[in-house]
């Protein structure tokens, strides 16, 4: 998957951009971590329990530039991207997605496209 200047995950129907005013202390305030490489990550689960080390997992990574980002929703492994949207059996899962996603365009780390 590569870095573009819009993504959304598998099904969604909203995109996303980067917001203009985003900066590193931004992303690192919000959870994101460095790394090796320099761009920034995020991995959070959207089970009802954020201890649980089972079910999907959204991934974020921005590049070091904060110009291009992709983003995904994976299995607990990270491996493989899967599509929450297509059944009415995770709207639990859709609705945390948004509510994380509102969280961060409040925040001004991303903007609706």
């Amino acid at each position: 998957m590569a870095f573009e200047t819009t993504a959304t995950v598998l099904g969604a129907a909203t995109q996303y951009r980067i917001a203009p005013e985003a900066k590193k202390y931004t992303l690192r305030d919000n959870g994101f971590t460095e790394t090796n490489g320099g761009n920034f990550q995020l991995i959070r689960g959207l089970e009802a329990t954020p201890q649980s080390k089972e079910g999907f997992k959204l991934k974020i990574t921005v590049a070091k530039d904060l110009q291009t980002f992709k983003m995904s929703i994976t299995t607990a492994n990270g491996l493989k991207a899967v599509n929450i949207f297509k059944d009415e059996q995770h709207k639990m899962l859709q609705e945390k997605f948004y509510f994380l996603m509102d969280g961060f365009i409040s925040r001004g780390l991303f903007v609706k496209a």
